[in-house]
């Protein structure tokens, strides 16, 4: 569902407040003398022929039962202080999408088939941070190491937090069409759990028979648990190679699944998931080369982009830094040694923080992304991509973007845990 709704040159027409029908749901009130009030004029063509859709059951976007939530967005609340819709124009590509008071900006756009940048859903890793140009939202949940004040301050928000409470205008310089890759909710079967190291398993997931998942190279899915819990694990493997779903988890003491993960689950065991999810994926209309940037099990899903970009015969350079603190944590070291050894366009770069005393290292040790500074002065033409904890990922952001990266250029998926 990607129909512009009210669009600039549309005619606006007068009409009165259209009332509401008895199922309609209550939420909290704006504030008094605040952006939300009835629209008396605020109804032009577009918008009435979309109504006209509704009465006859056949509005795309209307989720109420009874098919009165009208969509306009300039109609947000009637006298009584009921939630209504507002109108969301993206710029610089002016799409437009609906959302509702009490849902978030990013859950409003998926629904109605964009994909907005996005990572963790949680308001903790700052992917989907972009600028309110007009209107006014509440950022909800929003994490201050992700949306500082100074940030909110400038009209910064996190979509997936931020809630609109007018009609708004917000900038997102990469917005895509989301229906081509559905999001489903399946059942897998566990067909091996390979430890990688004595912290890390390969989780290999057998779909049913008669399912397949799409998806891009990077992306992840939610591990759905018992108790309405979700854990979220990037996909390791390309989406050419779907016979297992591979997910890489590092065990967290005291981690509701991962405590699972390493003690009692079994092959055979079911996991219900829903997915893919996240704009963290390999970007394949650019011929820039690439820094492709890993700290831990960050590399699950730099692995699926480097053998997607392979499996399409990508001659597009590709410079793989993978930050681990010992030896032992890079736990697949030989997988991008014999991809640098077997094509020209790859080199790969193991950094060290901590390295064992008995690990021998006579490799590189530091910062995985102060490695690339130092053998890249200039970024300017290049890509990145980075997936890790949040501070590495902030801090490559923040020192690649010194070295000349374009900040539209920076991808990433940073890791947050819980135990909870």
């Amino acid at each position: 569902m990607q129909d512009h709704i009210g669009q600039s040159g549309d005619t606006l027409q007068t009409a009165a407040v259209v009332k509401i029908g008895q199922h309609r749901r209550r939420t909290r009130l704006a504030p008094i003398g605040g952006t939300c009030r009835v629209a008396q004029q605020c109804i032009n063509a577009r918008a009435r022929r979309a109504l006209s859709k509704a009465v006859k059951n056949a509005a795309g976007y209307v989720p109420a039962a009874d098919n009165q939530d009208f969509l306009h967005g300039c109609i947000v609340a009637d006298q009584q202080g009921e939630q209504m819709s507002y109108q969301i124009t993206v710029q610089p590509s002016g799409r437009q999408f609906v959302a509702e008071g009490d849902e978030t900006l990013l859950d409003a756009a998926l629904r109605q088939g964009l994909t907005l940048p996005y990572g963790c859903k949680d308001g903790a890793c700052g992917s989907c941070k972009g600028k309110v140009l007009s209107g006014t939202v509440d950022h909800g949940k929003a994490q201050l190491a992700a949306l500082k004040d100074d940030d909110k301050a400038a009209g910064l928000a996190l979509y997936c937090c931020a809630s609109a409470r007018s009609d708004l205008v917000i900038e997102c310089k990469q917005v895509r069409l989301a229906g081509d890759i559905p999001v489903k909710t399946l059942p897998s079967r566990i067909e091996k759990l390979d430890r990688l190291a004595p912290d890390v398993i390969a989780l290999h997931l057998r779909l049913p028979a008669s399912e397949r998942l799409q998806f891009w190279a990077g992306q992840y899915i939610d591990i759905l648990l018992k108790d309405g819990k979700k854990r979220s694990y990037s996909l390791a493997n390309a989406p050419h190679d779907d016979a297992f779903l591979q997910l890489h988890i590092r065990h967290v003491p005291g981690g509701l699944f991962t405590d699972q993960v390493f003690s009692t689950l079994k092959v055979r065991d079911i996991l219900r998931f829903n997915g893919p999810h996240g704009s963290f994926y390999l970007r394949e209309d650019s011929q820039k080369p690439m820094i492709l940037l890993a700290g831990g099990t960050g590399f699950a899903p730099i692995k699926a982009i480097v053998e997607h970009a392979i499996a399409e015969k990508c001659e597009r350079p590709m410079h793989i830094y993978w930050g681990a603190k010992a030896r032992v944590d890079l736990y697949q070291n030989a997988l991008p040694e014999r991809w640098a050894a077997d094509h020209a366009n790859i080199t790969y770069i193991p950094v060290l923080s901590e390295p064992a005393a008995g690990d021998n290292w006579q490799g590189r040790t530091g910062f995985v992304h102060q490695a690339v500074l130092a053998d890249f002065a200039d970024l300017s033409g290049y890509q990145a991509y980075a997936c890790g904890a949040p501070v590495m990922i902030d801090a490559a952001k923040r020192d690649f973007m010194i070295n000349g990266l374009p900040e539209e250029e920076f991808f990433a998926d940073a890791f947050t845990f819980s135990s909870i």
